[in-house]
Formats: C-alpha cells, sequence, structure tokens
C-alpha cells in the first residue's frame, strides 16, 4: 500500500510541483469533519494508483501560505497536479469513483 506523505511550505515544491507523476494534494485540518470522511478514499487511491500518482496531504492550519497561494477557500480541497501546474480540482466530499474520475482523466493526459 502506498504513503500517504504529509508536506509543507518548505517541502512542496519538491514533493509537489517537481514531481515526475502526477499527484493528488489533500488540503485539510483537524478539526475538518468532511475532511475526515474523505481520508479514507484519498488513502485507497493512493494505494490503488500506486506507482502512477503520488498522494500527499497539506495541514492548511499549519500552511496558510499554500492555502492562499492556491485559493484554498474550502476544505477539504483536492488538488491534482501534473507537471507543476493545477490540472483538476475538487472541493468538498466527494464519492471515491468521482475522485478516481478526475485522477484518471489526468493519467489518461
Amino acid at each position: 500500500m502506498a504513503d500517504v506523505l504529509e508536506t509543507g511550505e518548505d517541502q512542496f515544491e519538491a514533493d509537489v510541483l517537481k514531481s515526475d507523476t502526477p499527484v493528488l494534494v489533500d488540503f485539510w485540518a483537524p478539526w475538518c469533519g468532511p475532511c475526515k470522511m474523505v481520508a479514507p478514499v484519498v488513502e485507497e487511491l493512493a494505494g490503488e494508483y500506486d506507482g502512477k500518482l503520488k498522494v500527499v496531504k497539506v495541514n492548511v492550519d499549519d500552511n496558510p501560505g499554500l492555502s492562499v497561494k492556491y485559493q484554498v477557500r474550502g476544505i477539504p480541497t483536492l488538488l491534482i497536479f501534473n507537471d507543476g501546474e493545477v490540472a483538476q480540482q475538487v472541493v468538498g466530499y466527494v464519492p471515491k469513483a468521482a475522485l478516481a474520475e478526475k485522477v484518471d482523466t489526468v493519467l489518461a493526459g
């Protein structure tokens, strides 16, 4: 099973923007109910797309600069980066199939 990596402002460029594979970034906070609901979905996708998709989490409370930069106004916000650019965005809880569809769109390129 693939690990979900915690990243922050200091490592974001290396972990996400310079990644050789697309990256699903989960912007979340520990107090956010919908974030807790989507976390298992994100973890399942990390396992299913292991080797094709990197999955990272960003705690918005600890990394306000990233929240501002990527205009995260509601959480959870899930951004899929490809070649350092945001390719897809999902705000709020979504079922696994809907999120997988966004991932597939990016991977199909």
